[in-house]
């Protein structure tokens, strides 16, 4: 998890860190390289500010425009605190409310849940609320769609942004590589994204989207960092890899992948842990 949000003030403070424009990524043609893959532009349209944390509006592929929609964040970012380890929440009645941004920045609107419809911090850390609006809803009256979840898993090499409502400032960097374990103080995570160096995130930062830059999809959601280089600590995650091999990278941070989110909800919105190919904890 990241630092309080205190702490993170803090180290703004004192070094003066600004939000960052939401700009393209353009490739180097220079060189004389084939060209790269077009690169969406990532902003912070559909982005939210939570009171701790950040998170995003989002869909699955096939969500509908009158289905409820659906606020992504960590389960670690609850308004009720830390899940514990093993524990999963599911339709839990809530009224948390989030502010939404526009591709600017600007908070545009302020949108509310009826319930968490699913959380968990056991071999992943997400949370996802259902709100009160629909994704038509907040199109027409706020011109934003949702972002759209993935539904496949992300390479590595692959250009991405982490884009945090929270502190509307957007982290551009690319997989590293995946975490085979990711163990954080009581909790353990599967096959979690490690960031390059280029992504510093910050605490506020969790539960932002990391978005593909090719495709505009997300594929993770942002949730920890190791600090200072302690083993497998609070905001201090350790890999362990097949072998139970330890190996500690102060300084890099991690995310955790959404591609399975997209198997487990359906019509209208509605979570189905028995779902052909959900593999989401169940409680």
């Amino acid at each position: 998890m990241r630092k309080p949000l205190l702490a993170a003030l803090a180290a703004v403070a004192a070094t003066g860190i600004a939000a960052a424009p939401a700009v393209a990524v353009t490739p180097d043609t220079a060189s004389g390289a084939a060209p790269a893959p077009a690169v969406q532009a990532v902003n912070y349209a559909g982005t939210v500010a939570l009171s701790n944390c950040s998170g995003s509006v989002v869909r699955m592929s096939d969500s509908a425009d009158d289905d409820p929609a659906l606020v992504m964040s960590n389960g670690h970012c609850l308004e009720s605190g830390f899940p514990a380890a093993g524990q999963v929440i599911v339709d839990r009645a809530s009224t948390r409310t989030f502010g939404l941004l526009n591709s600017a920045g600007t908070r545009v609107a302020t949108l509310r849940a009826s319930k968490i419809a699913y959380a968990t911090m056991t071999d992943t850390d997400v949370a996802v609320y259902q709100l009160t609006s629909t994704y038509a809803q907040i199109r027409s009256s706020y011109g934003i769609s949702a972002l759209t979840l993935s539904d496949t898993r992300p390479s590595a090499g692959t250009a991405i942004s982490v884009v945090s409502g929270y502190w509307k400032r957007i982290y551009n960097c690319s997989v590293d590589g995946f975490a085979y374990r990711l163990k954080e103080g009581d909790w353990t995570w599967k096959d979690s994204v490690r960031y390059t160096s280029a992504c510093n995130t910050i605490g506020g930062t969790s539960g932002s989207p990391v978005v593909d830059q090719t495709t505009g999809r997300v594929v993770a959601v942002n949730n920890t960092g190791n600090e200072s280089g302690q083993r497998c600590t609070l905001n201090n995650p350790c890999e362990v890899d097949a072998n139970g091999t330890v190996t500690v990278r102060q300084g890099i941070n991690y995310a955790q992948q959404t591609y399975p989110l997209a198997a487990c909800f359906g019509l209208d919105s509605k979570l189905d842990l028995n779902a052909a190919g959900c593999t989401l904890p169940k409680p």
